[in-house]
């Protein structure tokens, strides 16, 4: 149970910060970034999820994922180590393959693309695109910091790697955030489709 008694510490006043083992590292380090890049996007998902249109089932979803990105937030918080006091929160392979399973339950009744589609179309849609691209930088970050830290376990605290699940699940979550914009898209008739050459008219021949 988390209990917040005090929201400001004054600890980081000196630039560094805990991970969820208790270690202390710089604020620059790139595991920060990742599970901020991850916040980011759960709070775009909490912007698609105000504006109140979007099925009931697909609320589901999105509001299991935004309880899984605090998941993948803490994982990547706390170094992989041998042995844990404490057996810390880690994003499992079934995560990831719910994701899969949902990517193939709301692609089904999607017209197959036969073209970019632009952001855009409804406000629901168009914040489900700008998560999908946070995501996809929480993607990167999360990379950055395995090629930093490794995925091999440390001895002690803050030693460890990183867990390449979160990786692979952020990965799947932008696919599926894709297919959940396009759905949301679905009442208004469809994909908003990009044009090439910004749709201008073909320029005559001089």
């Amino acid at each position: 149970m988390v209990n917040l008694t005090r929201i400001y510490t004054r600890t980081g006043d000196d630039g560094t910060t805990a991970l969820g083992d208790m270690s202390r590292t710089r604020k620059t380090d790139p595991r920060l970034a990742a599970y901020a890049d991850v916040n980011e996007a759960n709070a775009v998902l909490g912007l698609a999820l105000a504006c109140g249109d979007l099925p009931d089932d697909v609320r589901v979803v999105l509001l299991r994922v935004q309880n899984d990105l605090f998941d993948v937030g803490a994982d990547l918080s706390t170094p992989l180590q041998e042995e844990y006091e404490y057996e810390p929160l880690r994003v499992l392979d079934a995560y990831v393959e719910e994701l899969e399973t949902d990517c193939d339950r709301y692609l089904a009744p999607l017209e197959k693309l036969r073209s970019f589609i632009l952001p855009g179309g409804t406000p629901t849609a168009a914040y489900l695109h700008q998560a999908l691209t946070v995501v996809r930088r929480a993607e990167r970050s999360t990379w950055a910091a395995i090629e930093e830290y490794g995925t091999e376990p440390g001895t002690s605290r803050g030693e460890g790697g990183v867990n390449p699940t979160t990786a692979t699940y952020l990965n799947r979550l932008s696919d599926l955030l894709f297919v959940l914009a396009r759905t949301a898209n679905l009442d208004r008739g469809g994909d908003v489709l990009w044009q090439p050459g910004g749709g201008r008219a073909e320029a005559p021949a001089p």
